[in-house]
């Protein structure tokens, strides 16, 4: 028996699954050790949630969404997503892929002649490399994928904003606003929204999470946003019951192809032979022999996120924060995500 959220969707049907008595006791663990984790790490509100093959098995608000006015996280409180948005992004390139309107092998320099690089090719910009295709070297910076929104407007004829807009709708993501700017429409010039929709995300952010800079004592002070707008590699808004509907997309080739999945959750190879860490729009490493897929977000002083996927077992994990401290602390650019204590938790516990 299931339980569906009221909740209309176009592309996705979203339910929570009732567990059974042994999942609710391991679950309950999970929920005890995730709160420990954040009161440790001071973050004041946290949305989580873990996604199975066909819906959210599980989802929990912890602490404070606002601690001024004590309202409570829940699982559809709005997040920044910060460096989330290029999961949204690559999917939408490895669309056009499949359409054959791009190439991953297309030079980011005939969509956008002033590009920085170029030369640098779509697939270089998505797996955060450079360098010869035999010789590839990883460094991780977000900002090289700003060009790609022009590659996106030669692919759909539309902006990167109206794209990802679209995609929002066609995955009923009501929750989700493409750029915190959205709101001031006369400021905007692409993808400018009609006023329903204006209307709505206005409605989604009066209730987004009020971001918090963190002391070393663990003292929460409210913040900035650091986000002004939407670009391929952040700005992006929504909540851990929106992304659970991107991520149903994505498992049951309602976006991509399997085959296109396969593709891009594969790292390419470095000039010693060996993996690098970074695939078409996601990290790719193996934990206990198994491939585990992630991205993480975080913004200067009051948001952090992170997504992780292992495919063999369908699960999802999904954590949205008002603080940095799901992220910052941790040497996650590097391309190891157990160095962080929230996934070596999910890890250790369902992947075992």
């Amino acid at each position: 028996m299931r339980r569906c959220l009221p909740v209309l969707t176009i592309a996705v049907s979203l339910c929570v699954a009732l567990p059974s008595r042994a999942d609710d006791l391991l679950l309950d663990r999970f929920r005890d050790y995730v709160e420990s984790l954040r009161t440790q790490a001071g973050i004041p509100g946290l949305a989580a949630a873990i996604v199975g093959n066909n819906d959210i098995v599980w989802e929990r608000g912890f602490g404070r969404q606002d601690l001024e006015r004590s309202i409570a996280t829940r699982t559809d409180t709005p997040f920044h997503l910060d460096g989330l948005t290029q999961i949204f992004t690559a999917a939408m390139v490895l669309r056009c892929v499949e359409e054959g309107t791009l190439s991953l092998d297309d030079r980011i320099g005939q969509y956008k002649p002033g590009s920085p690089e170029p030369d640098v090719t779509l697939r270089q910009l998505l797996t955060h490399t450079s360098g010869a295709a035999d010789a590839l070297v990883f460094a991780y910076r977000p900002e090289r994928l700003d060009p790609l929104k022009a590659a996106v407007r030669a692919c759909t004829g539309d902006s990167y904003r109206e794209t990802l807009a679209n995609l929002l709708v066609r995955l009923a993501m009501t929750d989700s606003v493409p750029g915190p700017d959205m709101i001031h429409p006369e400021l905007l010039t692409e993808g400018v929204p009609d006023a329903a929709a204006v209307e709505r995300y206005a409605r989604v952010l009066e209730r987004l999470a009020t971001p918090y800079a963190v002391d070393q004592l663990r003292r929460a002070s409210p913040s900035q946003y650091t986000a002004t707008t939407i670009t391929p590699r952040s700005g992006l808004i929504s909540t851990v019951r929106d992304l659970a509907k991107f991520h149903l997309a994505l498992r049951n080739g309602i976006l991509l192809r399997g085959e296109t999945i396969a593709l891009a959750w594969q790292a390419p190879l470095g000039r010693d032979g060996q993996r690098l860490p970074h695939g078409l729009g996601w990290f790719v490493q193996s934990y206990n022999g198994e491939t585990v897929v992630w991205q993480f977000g975080v913004g200067e002083t009051g948001s952090s996120s992170l997504v992780m996927t292992v495919p063999m077992r369908g699960l999802t994990l999904i954590l949205l924060a008002n603080s940095t401290g799901l992220v910052k602390p941790f040497p996650l650019v590097a391309g190891d995500v157990t160095v962080s204590p929230f996934a070596r938790l999910f890890l250790g516990m369902f992947v075992r």
